[in-house]
């Protein structure tokens, strides 16, 4: 993370060889010194890095990780999603990107990826099989707790708006626009906006 020690607005907390270590750091941390973000590997001796986040964000559900790697498999990036990620990078992505991908997450609730990566999960999604019985096309039902509101934002947030891009849209305040979609998180049983796009399009949510 040699990277990002070049940015005086980030302060690096721990570093760590491999999954078990850095549950073990983030174990030894009091809550409120926890890390707001942390950059993951997915190939790591031991625990690999999506078995990680998963426990992790269990455990920390206030801290986003954003895998950091040289893979770009089609099921290591869904993997991750589903374990929790909120974002998906390569390595060779320069420093500003990495800063930029911080500040986006912590700021404005969103999902960086790598221009590749976000073409891959683009494809992938559009080619992914329809979960539906022969001869019925209707979408799957949102749960019945989402409110209308939650509804509006929900389809925003699947065509890759911020949270301050939906809050002008809907002239609401960014905060608002947040606990918003902090609700949604929470009644739909996920971790980031990654994994509510992902249920979006699996379930053909409109």
């Amino acid at each position: 993370m040699q990277k990002l020690k070049l940015s005086e607005k980030m302060q690096l907390v721990f570093t760590a060889a491999n999954g078990d270590e850095c549950l073990e750091e983030l174990k030894g941390l009091p809550h409120n010194n926890l890390p707001h973000v942390v950059f993951m590997d997915l190939e790591m001796p031991q625990l690999n890095g999506i078995e990680t986040i998963r426990h992790a964000k269990a455990l920390y559900p206030q801290v986003h990780f954003i895998v950091l790697t040289v893979f770009d498999d089609d099921d290591k990036i869904f993997e991750a999603i589903r374990a929790g990620a909120s974002g998906y990078l390569l390595k060779h992505e320069p420093a500003s990107v990495l800063q930029d991908a911080v500040v986006n997450v912590l700021e404005t609730g969103g999902a960086p990826m790598s221009p590749a990566i976000a073409r891959k999960a683009l494809q992938l999604l559009s080619r992914a099989p329809e979960t539906q019985d022969a001869g019925k096309t209707e979408s799957s039902n949102l749960p019945v707790n989402i409110t209308e509101r939650e509804k509006e934002i929900l389809q925003h947030m699947v065509s890759g708006w911020d949270a301050k891009t939906i809050a002008a849209q809907l002239d609401l305040s960014v905060l608002t626009v947040r606990k918003h979609i902090a609700n949604i998180y929470d009644k739909l049983h996920v971790n980031s906006r990654a994994q509510v796009i992902t249920l979006a399009h699996k379930n053909n949510w409109k």
